[in-house]
C-alpha cells in the first residue's frame, strides 16, 4: 500500500514547461510588480516581527520601529517610486485608515497604485479564527477600505500570509479576484473554491521579501540588492520560454532606512533601464491580463 498524503485540491500539479504559451501587453513576456505593506499594530500585545525575542510588553522597541515605516520611510519610498516611475500595489491593513490614511492617499495621488488588502491588523493572523469570524475579518477588511479611500480591493494578502483550509473560498465569496498568498509558480494559477468557482493566485514572493530575507535571516542590505537585480536578470532571460511574474516585497520599516533604500534604489534603477522590455505593473493588472488570456 502506498501512502495517499493529504491534499488541497486547490490545483492540479502542471510544470511550466508544459502549459499553454501566453504573452503579457504588447508582447512583454515579464511582468513585475512591487508589493508595498502598509502595517499597523496593537501597542502593548499582538503579533510583530521583532527585533529582540523575548521581551516583555509593552515593548516599545519593536513598535517603535515598525512605525518607522510609515512616519518616515515610506515617504522616502514615495519620492524614490515616484523618480523612478513605478508602479505600486499597496497592501493596506485597514487600520490604515484611521491611523495615518493621508499616507496612502498621497501614494494614490502621485503613482500609478492599486488597493490591495491586508487584513485589519498584522498584530493578528487569519488562520487563528473560527469560518465566521474569518469571513467578518474579510469583510471588514474590504468595507473599511472601500469607505475611507474609494476603491473596493478585488486583490487579498493575508496578515503574516496565514490562510486557513477555507480562505480561497471566503475570499472568492467576498468578491475578491486574486490573492498573493501562495508562494508556489512564476506564473499566475487559478484556484479551485466551494460552489464551482475560482479564485487566481498571483505570484507573491518570499525570497525576494526584505522580512525574511533581512529579519530572521539577517541578510546583509547589499545582498538583498543582488537578490533583486540577480532574480530579475535571470527571470528576464527564462521568460523568453514562458511569461513570467517577478514580485518584489517590501516593508517602509524595514527597506524605508537611509541605508537599506540607497541599495534599494540601485536594484529598482537597474530595472528601470530595461523597462521597455519588460510590463511594469500591478498584481491587479496581471491577474485581470491574465484572466482575458487564460480564463480559469
Amino acid at each position: 500500500m502506498t501512502l495517499e498524503l493529504d491534499h488541497h485540491h486547490r490545483y492540479p500539479y502542471r510544470p511550466i514547461t508544459e502549459r499553454p504559451d501566453f504573452e503579457w501587453p504588447e508582447g512583454k513576456r515579464l511582468a513585475v510588480h512591487i508589493g508595498l505593506n502598509f502595517e499597523h499594530f496593537h501597542f502593548g500585545h499582538g503579533y510583530g516581527p521583532a527585533l529582540v525575542p523575548g521581551r516583555h510588553e509593552p515593548d516599545v522597541l519593536n513598535y517603535a520601529w515598525r512605525d518607522y515605516g510609515n512616519r518616515v520611510g515610506a515617504w522616502r519610498m514615495l519620492e524614490m517610486f515616484e523618480s523612478l516611475g513605478f508602479p505600486v500595489g499597496l497592501i493596506v491593513n485597514s487600520t490604515i485608515a484611521d491611523y495615518c490614511p493621508e499616507l496612502i492617499q498621497a501614494y494614490r495621488a502621485r503613482l500609478s497604485s492599486e488597493l490591495i488588502a491586508h487584513g485589519r491588523t498584522n498584530s493578528e493572523s487569519q488562520n487563528e479564527f473560527d469560518e465566521a469570524g474569518e469571513a467578518a475579518l474579510i469583510a471588514e477588511s474590504r468595507d473599511h477600505l472601500l469607505d475611507v479611500f474609494g476603491e473596493r480591493p478585488v486583490g487579498w494578502l493575508g496578515p503574516w500570509i496565514a490562510q486557513s483550509a477555507r480562505t480561497p473560498d471566503l475570499l472568492a465569496e467576498a468578491g475578491f479576484v486574486y490573492h498573493m498568498d501562495w508562494a508556489h509558480d512564476d506564473q499566475p494559477v487559478w484556484m479551485a473554491t466551494r460552489g464551482n468557482g475560482s479564485i487566481l493566485s498571483v505570484p507573491y514572493p518570499q525570497e525576494i521579501n526584505d522580512i525574511p530575507a533581512i529579519v530572521p535571516h539577517r541578510g546583509d542590505h547589499r545582498e538583498f540588492e543582488a537578490r533583486i537585480v540577480d532574480q530579475f536578470d535571470e527571470m528576464l532571460a527564462q521568460s523568453k520560454r514562458q511569461s513570467l511574474v517577478m514580485g518584489i516585497a517590501l516593508h517602509p520599516y524595514i527597506m524605508g532606512q537611509p541605508f537599506r533604500i540607497r541599495s534599494l534604489r540601485r536594484a529598482l534603477s537597474h530595472i528601470a533601464a530595461h523597462r521597455d522590455d519588460i510590463w511594469l505593473t500591478t498584481a491587479g493588472a496581471i491577474a485581470d491580463h491574465y484572466a482575458g488570456v487564460c480564463p480559469g
